[in-house]
Order: structure tokens, then C-alpha cells, then sequence
């Protein structure tokens, strides 16, 4: 039997994760955190977030669901150094039946500088057909709690004018509208 998963009563907003140390073995020939572990940290984050509202690895084990990045744009807008600690922060920007919409920052944990941010998309997936499917319903209630709580958030500025939830009929206001003729 599925187990429903209960999220907590509030959320921060946004959600911040545990300290998280840049290791040594990080550090590329330019003396700097290679951007492939900029994601690593990203994606150590998103877990604990997502984990929050039941999305994590019992979920699966449970279920025989998951979620997937399907899209992410990253800014890079300061140097990481070797043993640096940082933070990530979460902001759910917006999420739909199958898909969430996020944008993470990677903050220096003792002075809060941006190092980098991220706007990303996952999409939400049945594990045994590897197809795009639906949250159950007490996913998504956790999901409105979570974006209830970073809506009171100012709307965080977006990394990708045509990343997001797409909507039939619908077009974000930052986005540009296509040139006629072309094929998107």
C-alpha cells in the first residue's frame, strides 16, 4: 500500500540547506570549484528541499516514482575556493500536475554573497514506464504548502526568459513573443 507523505506544517522560505564544504578534489586547474560541482551542490540541495514534501529516495523504494531535471540554466557569479562553506537556497517558483519550477542560489554560508544561481525544471515520472506522470494528490498538497510559503517571497529574478510551467495559451511576461515564421 502507498504511503501518504505529510509535509511539515511551514516551510522556510526559502528553504536553505545544511552547510555544505567545497572539497579539495573539487578544485580545478584554474585554482577555482569546477562548474560540474557547482550541480553537484545544486542537486545535494534540491534532495533535501524536495525531500521536505516527500519527493526523495523512499519515494521511489514506495512508490516507483521519481522526478527528473528536464531543463536548467545556470549563472556562475563568483569563485568558489577550495574548503569554502556554502548554503543553497530554493525558491518553488511554480509547479503544475507533472512538473516543478525552482530557482536555487549557492551562497557563501558566512557572508551570503551569490556564487551562482540556477532556474531549473523537473518533471515528475513514473519509474516503471520512464514517462512523465502526474504527482498523487498528497504530493501535491505538500507542493502547495511549499509554494504558499515562498509566494510571500518578492518573485525571484528569473535566469531564463522561456524557462518555466508551460501552460496552453499562455505566455510569461518577461518572455518575448516569437517572430513570425519561426518554428519553436
Amino acid at each position: 500500500m502507498s504511503e501518504i507523505n505529510a509535509a511539515p506544517v511551514l516551510f522556510f522560505a526559502p528553504f536553505v540547506s545544511s552547510r555544505m564544504r567545497i572539497e579539495p578534489g573539487w578544485i580545478d586547474y584554474n585554482g577555482h570549484l569546477n562548474l560540474a560541482y557547482y550541480h553537484v551542490l545544486l542537486d545535494r540541495a534540491m534532495d533535501e528541499a524536495f525531500g521536505l514534501i516527500g519527493l526523495g529516495a523512499h519515494y521511489l523504494a514506495q512508490r516507483r516514482a521519481s522526478y527528473f531535471l528536464a531543463e536548467c540554466h545556470t549563472r556562475f557569479l563568483r569563485e568558489l575556493m577550495a574548503d569554502a562553506s556554502v548554503r543553497v537556497t530554493v525558491h518553488l517558483v511554480d509547479f503544475d500536475e507533472k512538473t516543478l519550477h525552482y530557482r536555487m542560489e549557492i551562497r557563501d554560508a558566512a557572508e551570503g554573497w551569490v556564487a551562482a544561481t540556477a532556474e531549473c525544471v523537473s518533471v515528475h515520472v513514473d519509474m516503471d514506464s520512464r514517462r512523465p506522470a502526474p504527482f498523487p494528490a498528497d504530493i501535491l498538497a505538500n507542493l502547495s504548502l511549499m509554494k504558499a510559503s515562498h509566494a510571500r517571497l518578492p518573485r525571484p529574478r528569473l535566469n531564463a526568459p522561456a524557462l518555466g510551467v508551460r501552460r496552453r495559451n499562455e505566455r510569461r511576461e518577461d518572455q518575448e513573443p516569437a517572430l513570425a515564421g519561426t518554428r519553436h
